[in-house]
């Protein structure tokens, strides 16, 4: 790195990896003395990048945060790390505005080597992905994520304007409790002063949202994550169903998501509540969890169990070659 724009562009790499630095631990890293180190600091400042030096015997070198990004310096492993996030973020719908992860990813491909980015290039071309963002939708405003958080974490009443999913608008007072990034979409919970109770919202159906003067505290326990599946979990559908697993929560856990059932240990095994628009759905699920179990309601979910037993014992039925197979049925 015999340039000096090199060891300015390298010192500036230094400062975004490191909190702080003194001038004797930067010289010895750029292989110069200490003159020219204060000579390269003054360099990225008149560059409008805000380095700050502290004076004293613990002093040094930093980056202070300033009201724009600075330059990032990214190794070749950094910018691999980068770039696969963001398209990783796109993919699954965990990024915000679309066309952020876009120009963000354009800017990196830009800048990086022609080798490195036709590898990168090709992991894009053949990586799959078995959850994805849910069709035609978008994600939430950056600025509506970062208001949120921020309220959150500084336990801050906002007020916001939502649109339900049958497009009626609303105005609300909430205490943002949490965010939760949950089957390829952002949701926040917490205390809807409207409803007077714990409500979730999905972030791409918010419109505004301005923090208030109010402040709130988190009941004792509360757990977002757990609160929001739980909520989904329970959206009205046609059929209320309880079965009794004979079986453990922790192996239970491990075959049902959190957000098709709720469920509960009891002395006779666990409790599966849950809500379900197709009956014969749901007596699929539970023939494949591998462990007995009793049907409480509805009274219709035997008969649905019974014929899915009937259609698996005549498929069980037939023989190894031959047979003409019957005509195709759509699967409930």
């Amino acid at each position: 790195m015999s340039h000096p724009a090199g060891r300015v562009l390298a010192l500036l790499e230094v400062l975004q990896t490191r909190h702080r630095a003194t001038a004797a631990e930067l010289a010895g890293w750029l292989g110069v003395d200490e003159r020219t180190v204060r000579r390269y600091a003054a360099t990225l400042v008149e560059l409008g990048i805000p380095v700050t030096a502290d004076r004293g015997r613990y002093g040094g070198y930093r980056l202070h945060s300033g009201y724009k990004l600075p330059p990032l310096m990214l190794t070749d492993d950094e910018a691999v790390a980068v770039l696969l996030g963001l398209v990783v973020a796109e993919r699954v719908g965990l990024a915000t505005e679309q066309p952020a992860t876009a120009t963000a990813l354009a800017k990196i491909r830009r800048v990086l080597p022609a080798a490195l980015a036709d590898r990168l290039a090709a992991v894009q071309e053949h990586l799959g992905f078995t959850l994805r963002r849910p069709e035609q939708e978008r994600g939430p405003a950056s600025g509506t994520l970062l208001t949120l958080a921020s309220a959150a974490r500084h336990r801050q009443r906002v007020a916001l304007d939502y649109r339900s999913w049958r497009g009626e608008r609303s105005h609300r007072e909430l205490d943002p409790y949490g965010l939760v990034f949950h089957a390829g979409r952002w949701y926040v919970t917490g205390h809807d002063h409207r409803r007077g109770e714990v409500r979730t919202f999905r972030l791409d159906r918010i419109g505004a949202v301005t923090p208030g003067e109010a402040t709130f505290t988190v009941p004792d326990g509360f757990e977002a994550v757990a609160w929001v599946t739980r909520s989904l979990a329970g959206v009205p559908y046609q059929h209320e169903v309880e079965v009794l697993l004979e079986t453990d929560l922790v192996a239970a856990r491990r075959r049902i998501p959190p957000s098709v059932a709720e469920l509960t240990a009891t002395t006779d095994g666990v409790l599966l509540r849950a809500r379900a628009e197709s009956l014969p759905g749901m007596a699929a699920l539970l023939s494949g969890l591998g462990c007995p179990f009793t049907v409480r309601q509805p009274e219709a979910l035997r008969t649905a169990v019974a014929e899915h037993a009937r259609r698996l014992a005549e498929w069980a039925a037939r023989p190894a070659g031959g047979q003409t197979p019957s005509p195709r049925r759509p699967l409930d």
